[in-house]
């Protein structure tokens, strides 16, 4: 009787000394109690995007390349290039980006570097991942068998993502996995992503303003009637956010198919490279920074997240955007798409968990 008496204080000994670990982790340590933990700022500045990078654990190491959208010309949402200076200096990292499918300066090489550097990406190297071509990977899911980015992914050892979380046309909103699978898929990518999502549009309700005629990068739109050359036609989506009275719509059938291709090309990407998340919530317009005239900014600036799981940093960044609209889908809201398909199948694939810890890092 002694020994098992012994025996029961000993784990009730146990069970007191691991609840109290758990409620006084180590200093820095992550919390899981409510989930993967996310980290969060308020403050939309460079020193609370180093804070917060500071907080994440098994941090990529080597050579790094920090993904950025360099924005289009005359876009006025864009994030401050200085937002992510100080953190791309401190990893002596190189800023990388691919060309867009479309045409204009984001679509050459050469024009895209030189416009970046007019928005004030001048403190670090530019890699354009996909100037020399691009490379395929295998896989076995749902859309592909394979995906295709710029041959120059495999020369880094890790990434950062830097994304500016907001609005999309096409995605209901570009996050993190837009970042990373548009962002980081070459042409050829970028045309499998797009692939048979051309808009339909309706005739009637079309007012000859011309605004469609404008924003089409590859002029494949007329008007009186309406047509699209499907020739020409990238589906990227421009006309559908553009038109006042949604004379265009994205397929029905292709809205989720479109958002599984996004996840899928991030689950193969993330899959070959160590990788670690940062979301900023700032001038949240409904149209992406590929628009040289995005809409306005349609809450005030919210802060910045960061984290190593990419599922629990899309749902906690859409999460605090509904809070602040005050609806439960923000982006269907403002761009007649649900984005959230994104970030369900994301979790299907097993890319991160939908449960999470807000971690307050400011208090």
């Amino acid at each position: 009787m002694p020994t098992i008496r012994l025996i029961l204080l000993l784990l009730c000994l146990l069970a007191i000394l691991a609840c109290r670990a758990e409620q006084n982790p180590k200093p820095g340590s992550p919390s899981v109690k409510g989930g993967t933990p996310v980290y969060f700022s308020s403050r939309v500045t460079a020193d609370a995007v180093l804070e917060l990078y500071s907080r994440l654990h098994n941090k990529p190491t080597g050579k790094i390349g920090v993904k950025v959208h360099f924005g289009e010309d005359g876009n006025r949402n864009l994030l401050p290039a200085s937002l992510c200076e100080g953190l791309v200096r401190e990893l002596g990292a190189t800023l990388v980006e691919t060309n867009v499918l479309y045409g204009g300066q984001r679509g050459r090489t050469e024009s895209h570097i030189a416009l970046a550097k007019r928005h004030g990406f001048t403190f670090a190297p530019i890699d354009i991942l996909d100037s020399a071509g691009n490379i395929a990977y295998p896989c076995s899911l749902r859309h592909f068998s394979k995906v295709y980015t710029g041959s120059h992914f495999e020369d880094y050892d890790g990434y950062v993502i830097f994304s500016h979380f907001k609005g999309h046309g096409l995605a209901g909103f570009g996050g993190a996995i837009k970042n990373i699978s548009m962002g980081m898929a070459s042409k050829q990518g970028k045309r499998f992503l797009h692939r048979g999502n051309y808009p339909l549009y309706d005739q009637a309700g079309c007012i000859e303003c011309g605004l469609c005629v404008q924003a089409c990068p590859e002029q494949a739109i007329t008007i009186k009637p309406v047509n699209i050359d499907h020739l020409n036609c990238t589906a990227c989506g421009k006309c559908v956010a553009t038109c006042p009275t949604k004379v265009y719509q994205s397929p029905p059938d292709g809205k989720e198919d479109f958002l599984e291709r996004l996840v899928e090309y991030a689950a193969v990407l993330t899959s070959r490279k160590p990788m670690v998340y940062i979301n900023v919530l700032a001038n949240i317009s409904a149209d992406c920074d590929c628009f040289s005239t995005a809409a306005k900014p349609f809450l005030p600036d919210i802060g910045i997240l960061a984290s190593t799981d990419l599922v629990a940093l899309e749902k906690a960044s859409h999460d605090l955007v509904d809070k602040a609209h005050n609806c439960d889908d923000s982006f269907l809201r403002e761009t007649s798409v649900s984005g959230k398909r994104q970030i369900s199948y994301a979790a299907e694939l097993g890319l991160g968990s939908l449960e999470y810890e807000l971690v307050d890092i400011d208090k």
